[in-house]
């Protein structure tokens, strides 16, 4: 069994973000390429922006800070701290609104 703190990963990978020229930081806390579930924590700088996309299989945002605009087609949903958000199975961009943290879920298929 493996215990971790989200909290403290997220203050960790946005100081990361803050540092890094793309405004990003990420890492697998959970599951990886030889498993179906896969959880990632993923740091973003207000204004940055994780191109359109495909999803491997089922997915989730769940937003641990900041806020955030999931974007599909010319749908968007907007989280903040403490929202779930269905990625939905079709092309789709992160927005941070704000400097933002997500732990991303994906179930591939």
């Amino acid at each position: 069994m493996r215990k971790l703190s989200l909290d403290a990963l997220a203050r960790e990978h946005l100081e990361r973000a803050t540092a890094a020229t793309t405004g990003r930081s990420a890492t697998t806390v959970y599951g990886g390429h030889e498993h179906v579930l896969r959880q990632t924590v993923l740091a973003q700088t207000a204004g940055t922006e994780l191109a359109e996309h495909e999803s491997p299989g089922e997915a989730t945002l769940l937003v641990l800070r900041g806020r955030v605009r999931l974007t599909s087609g010319d749908t968007f949903w907007d989280g903040r701290s403490g929202d779930l958000i269905a990625i939905p199975d079709a092309r789709h961009s992160l927005t941070a609104v704000e400097d933002a943290v997500v732990l991303l879920t994906v179930a591939k298929a």
